[in-house]
């Protein structure tokens, strides 16, 4: 893919010759990638690969050894703690695990951030909850008053998808969306993050070891192997290639 999924061809976040290394350990080595605007992009590899370093990265909250690490062109890791701050409010992160705070609402933990900004009245917190919950297919009515423990497994990753959506950011970060869940359930997050990319045009990085639930969400899927991108490309391509370590990876 060579253009944007609009054909705009506007790139949302890029990662330019990176490199993390602490001490004697390289977690990346020279990793270049591309999401493109309105695109879909799921970081596939196993365990200690490097796939979560890439969300951090892109959240700012790690720096490169070398090279750099663009959203919307500019490149956080060399930005002051303020323009990381401002730049964090264009992304929404989904974690694993939906990692809701136990003692809070789904209400209050949908509203977390909105509150944690306070550019915003109680009035307006009230919709934008709502309608994110409403988006994500739960009863902002019935599910907003109960507690994380309350929910299903399910039911929280999707408050956590609204959580993460509420601000109304550009781009989304998703870290294993699908893990510990079960085939229904994975069958309707992943449902959910079409819907988004559909709905709402952002901009999505998916890092899983779901290979079916990749194939399912992706414009494009990338292959990382002891620190380096060793295949990007559609899954159809993916599929095709005759690259040892990807025919590996997906038997």
């Amino acid at each position: 893919m060579s253009e944007g999924v609009n054909g705009s061809g506007g790139v949302a976040a890029e990662l330019r010759d990176v490199v993390l290394a602490f001490d004697d350990h390289t977690v990346l080595d020279d990793v270049s990638l591309k999401l493109f605007e309105g695109e879909t992009l799921s970081v596939l590899g196993g365990s200690g690969a490097g796939k979560s370093t890439i969300l951090r990265l892109v959240l700012g909250l790690l720096a490169p050894t070398a090279g750099e690490i663009l959203v919307n062109g500019r490149d956080i890791g060399r930005a002051s703690n303020a323009e990381v701050l401002a730049m964090r409010k264009e992304m929404g992160m989904v974690f694993q695990g939906a990692a809701l705070f136990d003692s809070l609402s789904v209400d209050e933990n949908v509203a977390f951030a909105l509150r944690e900004d306070g550019g915003f009245s109680e009035a307006e917190i009230e919709v934008r909850v709502r309608e994110a919950l409403e988006f994500v297919d739960l009863d902002a009515e019935r599910v907003g008053p109960l507690l994380p423990a309350e929910l299903s497994g399910g039911m929280q990753k999707r408050v956590g998808v609204a959580r993460a959506i509420v601000d109304r950011p550009a781009m989304l970060l998703y870290d294993e969306p699908t893990s510990g869940l079960d085939p229904i359930t994975t069958r309707t997050i992943n449902e959910l993050i079409r819907k988004l990319q559909t709905g709402l045009g952002v901009s999505s990085i998916v890092v899983t070891h779901d290979i079916k639930s990749a194939f399912r969400i992706s414009h494009r899927v990338a292959l990382l192997s002891a620190g380096k991108i060793v295949f990007i490309g559609t899954p159809e391509e993916m599929t095709a290639s005759e690259h040892e370590y990807v025919g590996e990876f997906l038997r």
